[in-house]
């Protein structure tokens, strides 16, 4: 097997896993995992041969940008408080526990290594993290944290990495010039992330076309990243702040067809990133395997005690702080969403796993220091981390379902549902609005009128059948139940007509182009 049908087997992957783990009730990143590490213990499977250093720029962008589009920066904005906690304030403590730890535990280990171990370990992964609670049935508000978290957490992460692997290979440590770097990488990476984000917005303005338009989102979080990265920011954060200025500023109410056909665009890219994302994971675990070989015992020794230490402190660390921000909020009556209870803290703290990020940032450590040496314990920095990522995916991820049935941790199902009516309430006022407007304008005839009437407000109902009275309700189910009628035996008619136009592909002197674009006019108007 080379290198592409190993592609290709990941790629498939990824699809037969989304099925298969909403069978068997399990995350589908976890069971890619899995699967990375069956293939890897297979004899004739290669072993991966992706550059480390292209890992995250490959991985990243497209992923983070799938996630952003499902959030906004009202989000953020109203979580600003319990994403620092655990985006920033999170990552330098358990940083800072890891490196300690790590420097007692393995002899000879630099300070500066073990903070590179700390920051690699430190940032649940994004990826996992909204591709497992999100499928769980979680509380929105808890959902949004750990999206804000998985986000936002990288990019600390990876600044803290590249400060303690630039102190191990130069073998000099400044405070100020780190506190320095750390400013400049997240100013320069905001105004990438706006000054992109503002010109994609403005092509997409120009580009008048959904294929277009749809190439053009894939190509912005890619530019964004190396962009940033070229200019010494953060390309994480640049490709957040691009994602978070497009979802705010690039929609356009009446662009249907390219909003359904972005939404469904982005879902593949989502998916089959991810399952490779993930296979790749466990594909690497030959990596530890060849790092541990004779000396299991003392290797596994110092991946627990790393693992134990990477988890407790989430817990320790995720208490006091949802205490405080259940205080602060009662106090200031503020509109973010935190934990409301002991139970919705313990998923949240189960809900740590890490991954892509960290897979890319141990694979990049470099084998020499500036004088030539080895870098120092390098194979135990990369088996500590392996076990790490292992243990928090597979351990975390398989428990994590049976954890939140358990404590009963679900959605609220009837504010959500309220949620809902109010915003098919004002979906229903604004069309009867402009229906008002238009009928002052224009002499309807009064069947005509009568019908617009009862379509105003058919729009709030098919959305919550619950806003109308009984008698409208049931006028409207009757008149559904007369359109999908109507509807059904339209969809046979198209269906005749798509058929007779797809036979004329084969018929000599038939020209394939006008055929695809007849039958492209006859799926927009189906869709419709």
């Amino acid at each position: 097997m080379d290198q592409l049908a190993l592609l290709f087997v990941l790629l498939l992957g990824a699809v037969v896993s989304v099925p298969v783990g909403d069978r068997l009730g399990l995350p589908a990143p976890v069971l890619m995992t899995v699967f990375g590490i069956v293939l890897a213990l297979l004899e004739f499977v290669p072993n991966v041969e992706v550059p480390p250093d292209l890992i995250l720029p490959a991985l990243l962008p497209p992923l983070l940008y799938a996630a952003v589009r499902r959030t906004s920066w009202r989000q953020f904005a109203a979580n600003k408080r319990p994403i620092f906690l655990l985006a920033v304030a999170l990552v330098f403590v358990t940083t800072a526990a890891v490196a300690a730890v790590a420097h007692t535990v393995v002899a000879g280990l630099p300070i500066a290594a073990a903070v590179a171990l700390g920051a690699l370990v430190a940032p649940p992964d994004p990826v996992a993290a909204t591709a497992v609670a999100g499928r769980l049935g979680l509380p929105r508000r808890l959902v949004s944290i750990l999206e804000g978290e998985g986000l936002f957490n990288d990019v600390t992460a990876i600044v803290l990495y590249h400060i303690a692997i630039s102190a191990v290979v130069s073998g000099t440590f400044s405070a100020p010039e780190a506190a320095l770097d750390l400013v400049l990488s997240a100013v320069v990476a905001v105004a990438v992330g706006v000054v992109l984000g503002w010109v994609a917005n403005r092509l997409m303005s120009l580009l008048d076309d959904a294929t277009l338009q749809i190439g053009l989102t894939l190509l912005v979080p890619y530019g964004s990243y190396v962009l940033a990265e070229e200019l010494h920011g953060s390309g994480v954060l640049a490709v957040l702040t691009t994602a978070l200025f497009l979802a705010e500023y690039a929609s356009d109410a009446d662009d249907v067809l390219t909003r359904l056909a972005g939404h469904t665009f982005w879902d593949v890219v989502d998916t089959l990133i991810t399952g490779v994302a993930f296979g790749l994971i466990g594909l690497e675990l030959h990596i530890a395997l060849r790092t541990a070989s004779g000396r299991w015992g003392e290797m596994l020794g110092l991946a627990a005690a790393v693992v134990a230490v990477v988890v407790f402190v989430r817990l320790a660390w995720l208490l006091p702080a949802t205490w405080l921000a259940r205080r602060m909020h009662r106090k200031r009556d503020q509109d973010e969403e935190i934990p409301t209870t002991w139970r919705e803290t313990v998923v949240m703290w189960w809900s740590g796993m890490r991954g892509v990020a960290s897979v890319a940032l141990v694979l990049a450590i470099p084998l020499e220091t500036d004088d030539g040496a080895p870098f120092p314990h390098r194979e135990e920095i990369v088996f500590i981390a392996f076990g790490v990522i292992m243990t928090t995916l597979l351990l975390q991820g398989l428990t994590l379902p049976w954890l939140v049935k358990r404590l009963g941790v679900r959605a609220d199902s009837e504010s959500e549902k309220e949620f809902e009516k109010q915003l098919a309430l004002r979906a229903a006022r604004a069309a009867k609005q402009r229906f008002h407007e238009i009928e002052k304008d224009e002499e309807l005839p009064e069947d005509l009128a009568e019908q617009l009437r009862r379509r105003a407000l058919d729009i709030g109902l098919r959305i919550s059948p619950d806003i109308g009275e009984e008698e409208r309700r049931e006028a409207h189910r009757q008149r559904v139940k007369q359109i999908r009628k109507i509807r059904r035996i339209q969809g046979e008619m198209l269906s005749a007509a798509r058929h007779e136009v797809l036979a004329a592909r084969s018929e000599p002197g038939s020209d394939p182009e006008i055929v695809d674009r007849v039958l492209r006019h006859l799926d927009v108007r189906s869709l419709r």
